[in-house]
């Protein structure tokens, strides 16, 4: 049956409405894998509002999401009165969306954005009558996709951004390992330098190895102890004591290596009296994290180096100490011989013993050391021990004694003291004697000289042969003889008689010089030598008698300086 041409027309207006469809259809279907490729949200929208127009008489007039942001707003949502309006509609119509009343025009729709996660915003679209319902089909499903392609962009930007991090957590993981590896390595290589006793010396060199720096080590007066690396261009240079202590009290206070002109370091410090400074060379201040971990740690392990090397002084101090108080009370010389072939000293060769007495106080710590330091430095010995009042050094070499002297009294800083010499010992039995011999010199100083000097007892003359006589009782007679009444006055009238005879005959007569050495006037002096001659009944111009009174003061002051000593 042959159609009519009204029908004809209806299917062909029903074909091109399906056409139409069909190609809006097939332009969402293209829209959508632009939108998918994309991957950019502001990118993602303006496609929406840019293609609307053509899928049908809609218009796009922006987007809103939930956290209160629109995009690609279009009159009147441009207006902030307008957009606060529609945003106050959303709450009502909830997330299916629905139909909005927007300022001058006459059809408004929020289509509801959505994703897997749920709903995220609206797409607001507006016409100048109700659309088709094909038409808000079409507006629906772009909603849709404009919605899925933002999830995806999102979803996206999440997996860069969480890549990136990974990323970043992996290098830093990676610097982390490295540094640890890094640190495994300096504590290794520092602990082998510790274990195997390389010293200072090895402690230099393993961290300018560990660093690629030229390393130094000083003490703490600023004198260089070790060093490793190529041979520095200018001569170490020590600072001034003000500014050593200061640079010290100002490293010590932080915990952290310190920059000073060129130079990264730290102190090492074991002890209060000990401390040690480990520096890197590095003018252009170039050293980063890792030369600082290799520079404390190797601070540590210089810090228990000194901490041993102290121990073992004072252990050998200690020990040297006791071998020279046992020679100088007298021991057995096998176990002498033993113990000091123990500290690798030779027993065997010449000594003698020196005494040293501090006269401006009691002789004490400050002594020892100055003795210790001033023996080291002129190479007078190593066996010392305070003794007696009095620092006895066991010497093996003959030194300028008065120089040496000299120098004691320098490291002292102030006061007085005198040294006295014993005469060789050729075998330890014999230090005793020579101690004995030493104090007997300091103590004839006091009694025969005012002066402080250095006396050796091998240059005391009559005063040695008197000393070393066995016969004292035979002494006493004759000092009594000579001299006994003149004591007796002395005692009895607190005078000093016989200390003015002897100093008027060991001047020669000499009024003047006996005057200077009595401090007393000439007149004063006269009188005395008159007194003397009047109770001892003496002739003081007869050389014979002269001489005998002469050697009988002698014998007086030897006595009293053996008993003293």
């Amino acid at each position: 049956m042959n159609q009519t041409p009204l029908a004809d027309a209806g299917e062909r207006d029903t074909d091109v409405v399906h056409r139409s469809q069909l190609s809006s259809l097939q332009a969402l279907v293209v829209l959508s894998m632009i939108m998918t490729e994309v991957g950019d949200d502001r990118k993602i929208i303006h496609l929406a509002a840019t293609s609307a127009p053509s899928l049908g008489p809609a218009r796009f007039l922006g987007v809103y999401r939930l956290e209160g942001v629109w995009a690609e707003t279009s009159s009147p949502l441009d207006r902030l009165e307008t957009r606060r309006d529609v945003e106050s509609q959303f709450a009502r119509i909830g997330s299916p969306g629905g139909a909005l009343s927007i300022a001058d025009e006459p059809w408004g729709w929020a289509y509801p954005l959505r994703s897997l996660d749920g709903h995220f915003g609206f797409l607001v679209a507006a016409a100048d009558a109700d659309p088709l319902p094909h038409d808000q089909f079409i507006l629906r499903v772009l909603a849709q996709q404009t919605g899925i392609a933002l999830a995806n962009s999102q979803l996206h930007s999440r997996e860069r951004a969480t890549a990136e991090e990974l990323q970043l957590a992996n290098v830093a993981l990676g610097e982390s390992l490295y540094a640890l590896e890094r640190s495994t390595a300096i504590h290794d290589r520092l602990t082998q330098v510790a274990v195997s006793g390389e010293g200072e010396e090895g402690i230099a060199q393993a961290v300018h190895e560990l660093t690629g720096y030229p390393v130094a080590i000083e003490d703490r007066h600023g004198n260089l102890r070790a060093w490793a690396g190529p041979e520095p261009t200018t001569p170490h240079v020590k600072e001034a004591p003000t500014a050593q202590t200061r640079l010290l009290e100002t490293a010590s206070a932080r915990t952290a290596p310190l920059w000073d002109r060129g130079r990264l370091l730290v102190v090492a410090r074991p002890s209060a009296d000990v401390i040690g400074v480990l520096m890197l060379i590095d003018p252009g201040r170039r050293a980063g994290e890792q030369e600082y971990v290799a520079l404390e740690h190797g601070a540590t392990v210089l810090a228990m180096e000194l901490a041993r090397l102290q121990s073992v002084a004072e252990t050998e101090l200690r020990l040297r100490r006791d071998l020279s108080e046992e020679l100088l009370s007298g021991t057995d010389e096998k176990s002498a011989l033993s113990r000091a072939q123990g500290l690798g000293y030779d027993l065997l060769r010449p000594h003698r013993v020196v005494a040293v007495e501090e006269l401006s106080r009691p002789s004490g710590e400050g002594l020892f050391t100055a003795v210790r330091r001033t023996a080291r430095d002129q190479g007078a010995g190593t066996l010392l021990v305070s003794r007696a009042g009095c620092v006895a050094l066991l010497s093996d070499q003959d030194v300028p004694w008065e120089a040496f002297r000299s120098s004691v009294l320098a490291q002292l800083g102030q006061g007085r003291c005198r040294v006295g010499i014993g005469s060789v010992c050729a075998q330890p039995n014999d230090f005793p004697r020579s101690f004995r011999e030493a104090r007997f010199a300091l103590t004839m100083q006091g009694t025969v000289s005012k002066a402080d000097q250095a006396v050796s007892f091998d240059d005391l003359g009559v005063f040695r042969i008197l000393a070393e006589s066995d016969e004292t009782a035979s002494i006493e007679r004759f000092v009594h003889q000579w001299l006994g009444r003149l004591l007796q006055y002395d005692e009895e009238k607190q005078s000093r008689l016989v200390s003015t005879l002897s100093a008027y005959l060991e001047a020669g007569g000499n009024y003047a010089a006996a005057s200077l050495e009595l401090a007393v006037h000439r007149s004063t002096l006269k009188y005395r030598l008159q007194r003397i001659r009047e109770i001892s009944g003496h002739d003081l111009s007869n050389a014979d008698t002269a001489f005998n009174l002469q050697l009988a003061c002698r014998a007086w002051q030897t006595l009293r300086a053996l008993q003293a000593s």
